[in-house]
């Protein structure tokens, strides 16, 4: 991918995950992103926003990840912003389930802290 990765979008319903998580991309990455805790609230932040990526809770309360996704993906502007998932579950049918629904990637949580921005790299790198 020629595109640098600059924006962040992070869908995550657990509050200690999130501020962990954005720990790390902001303030230790240095990471422009922007947070919610649901699918539906994705949408709109998403539209607005224009993330490189979409790191996005697989797990959440009212619309689950895979439905965010295809929410995500009847935005003309977000049809090919690459979304990965974080889950607990990473077993390989899995995600291969998470990758024929248009993941890009996914990542086991919890995370290890100081790798989740590498792993990220690695799966941006790949685009």
């Amino acid at each position: 991918m020629t595109q640098e990765l600059n924006r962040i979008l992070y869908v995550e319903d657990d509050p200690d995950i999130q501020a962990i998580a954005m720990m790390v991309l902001e303030t230790i990455s240095g990471f422009t992103v922007e947070a919610c805790s649901c699918g539906s609230d994705a949408q709109a932040k998403a539209v607005a926003f224009n993330p490189d990526l979409i790191l996005l809770d697989v797990m959440m309360p009212g619309m689950d990840g895979p439905e965010t996704l295809k929410g995500l993906r009847s935005f003309p502007e977000l049809a090919q912003t690459p979304v990965v998932f974080m889950t607990a579950k990473v077993q390989p049918q899995e995600v291969e389930g998470y990758l024929k629904l248009g993941a890009v990637g996914v990542i086991a949580k919890p995370f290890d802290p100081m790798t989740l921005t590498q792993e990220l790299r690695d799966i941006w790198s790949k685009q």
